[in-house]
């Protein structure tokens, strides 16, 4: 077959420069379009729900959940959404309303809903800087506020746009004016939160698992079907009296999930007292009233769902901060203990090099042994039992002190506070003989166990000891003694320890265990207060008991452990 004698080529269209750009234009139109199309079509079928009937031009119906919808859509989206509510009442006039007024009336009708509701959510979004999350109590008198007065005068400018056409009377006007404003501002009331708080109200319902979920709202519509039948089902509209009884579930919701609670309970109750009045054919004037209470039955939810969601993020902020606080404790104590063994460094390495030099000693001795004949094997077994002991020591004092630097959170468990204290006069023990002070311990008999972290208790007694150590450095003694006792405290209800040495006190008056206070000119008043803080994070008491020269003393409680536990 013969090739066609014209053929079109898009693929060329598609580089020229200008056919591309229409092309790539209206690629991005499209998804718009489908939007648009989308919020028309929700708005019509809300107004189609929700229409009772035509007066004067005017949809009476003390309900417009569309008018709510798209208010949120022009809060959220901006001015670029007028069109749609402009397209959308437009076609409600035309299809819902079935409208028989002028053709420029019913444009004039879109331009003024929506010229007055697009200007109420730029002023609420840009001037008033909504936050449309609705997390303040702020934020939502705002949006109530402006949507009321917003139907307010787009129900003022609508009748006078039909008595000025003369199309409706003053008492025409007057019978349609309250329905109106009510529809409008309840519409904005019950469904422009619900919209803004549909994210996060889908991620709060999720907290529950959906058996008790389904039991909620079970006993939700329960409660509501029986308010409603009390209100309506005898067939009088005067029970306005059992109407309190719908704030039972909207506050139960509001406590239980906040203001996304509130937001769908709010909506659900509306749609039942709707469905429920144009079941047992009530009219408008009826509908109105009933309208009315609801419309403070939402506000007062609305605000307790706010203040309920305003207090949990600042309980969540609380913890927050609590946490961060915890972690910033943590790296101060751990610094501490850093800052502590830097300065017992020379002390420690010559700690360590003693049972190694030892160890090196006695393995050249074996060595030679090994070489001699005959070979003295009880020397040699003696040997090898004192060069595994010097290893051992040095890996021990390496060991604690890898454990006292570790880094983590405090890991409590059950503990007896003698090997603790053990563990910790080791580590301290080479600083206080490079300084000629001799360190005591002294355990009562008794002693029950203690719920703790092993490695902050011995930070609180290293930093006590080496405090004391300094004191006798101060006083110039050469005979400098430090006594570490642990006592049962009475009726074996925990723990005591005290640290007594013999240096030259501390002055009276100073507030030792408050941050950044110190009593030595190079001190950065930390050690002191990380002691403090860790006693008390074991729900125990530290205190200075006795502060004259040659007789202070440090002293700290801790309970014995949980029954719990």
């Amino acid at each position: 077959m013969d090739a066609p004698l014209f053929r079109w080529d898009l693929s060329s269209l598609r580089g020229h420069r200008p056919v591309g750009q229409i092309l790539a234009a209206a690629r991005g139109l499209l998804p718009r379009a489908a939007t648009a199309g989308g919020l028309i079509a929700a708005y019509l079928g809300l107004e189609w729900v929700s229409f009772i009937h035509e007066h004067k031009g005017l949809p009476v119906t003390p309900w417009n959940p569309g008018l709510g919808a798209l208010f949120a859509v022009l809060i959220l989206g901006g001015p670029a959404y007028a069109s749609v509510l402009f397209a959308g009442v437009l076609l409600a006039e035309i299809f819902v309303l079935r409208t028989q007024l002028a053709w420029p009336v019913v444009v004039l009708m879109g331009l003024i809903v929506s010229a007055v509701f697009t200007t109420a959510a730029v002023v609420v979004r840009r001037r008033l800087h909504l936050d449309v999350g609705l997390s303040r109590v702020r934020d939502v008198l705002i949006l109530l506020a402006v949507g009321t007065a917003a139907s307010c005068m787009s129900s003022a400018l609508l009748g006078m746009l039909l008595i000025g056409t003369d199309e409706m009377t003053f008492d025409d006007f007057a019978q349609a004016a309250l329905p109106l404003i009510v529809g409008d501002s309840i519409g904005i009331a019950v469904v422009t939160p619900l919209v803004l708080r549909l994210q996060q109200w889908r991620a709060n319902l999720t907290r529950v698992s959906a058996i008790a979920l389904a039991i909620e709202l079970a006993l939700y519509f329960a409660i509501v079907g029986i308010a409603l039948w009390l209100i309506v089902g005898h067939g009088s509209a005067d029970n306005y009296k059992f109407f309190s009884l719908l704030f039972l579930p909207v506050v139960a919701a509001a406590v239980r999930y906040g203001i996304d609670g509130s937001c769908l309970c709010l909506a659900l109750t509306q749609l039942a007292l709707v469905a429920v009045l144009r079941w047992h054919g009530h009219d408008a004037a009826a509908f109105t009233e009933f309208q009315v209470i609801m419309l403070v039955l939402t506000m007062s939810g609305l605000l307790v769902g706010v203040v309920v969601s305003d207090r949990e993020r600042a309980l969540s902020l609380a913890r927050a901060a609590e946490g961060r606080i915890r972690d910033m404790q943590a790296e101060a104590t751990r610094a501490s203990r850093m800052n502590m063994v830097s300065g017992m460094a020379s002390a420690i390495a010559h700690e360590i090099n003693q049972p190694m030099t030892a160890a090196r000693a006695l393995a050249r001795s074996v060595q030679q042994l090994m070489q001699a004949a005959p070979i003295d094997t009880g020397r040699v077994n003696g040997n090898l039992a004192n060069l595994v002991a010097q290893v051992d020591h040095a890996a021990g004092v390496v060991r604690r002190m890898r454990d006292f630097l570790r880094r983590g959170r405090p890991h409590f468990s059950t503990l007896h506070i003698a090997p603790v204290l053990e563990d910790a006069l080791v580590l301290a023990s080479p600083e206080a003989s490079a300084k000629k002070t001799t360190i005591r311990l002294d355990l009562d008999d008794g002693l029950p166990a203690i719920f703790g972290d092993r490695i902050q208790l011995q930070q609180v007694v290293l930093n006590l000891v080496h405090n004391s150590i300094e004191a006798i450095g101060a006083a110039e003694r050469h005979d400098g003694t430090i006594l570490v006792r642990a006592y049962p405290l009475r009726n074996a209800s925990g723990v005591g320890v005290s640290v007594i040495d013999n240096g030259i006190g501390v002055p009276a008056g100073r507030p030792l265990f408050e941050p950044l206070s110190s009593t030595k000119g190079e001190g950065l008043g930390l050690g002191l207060s990380i002691c403090a803080s860790i006693i008390e994070a074991h729900e125990g008491r530290i205190w200075l008991h006795a502060s004259e020269k040659g007789t202070t003393e440090f002293r700290f409680s801790l309970p014995s452990e949980p029954q719990a536990t």
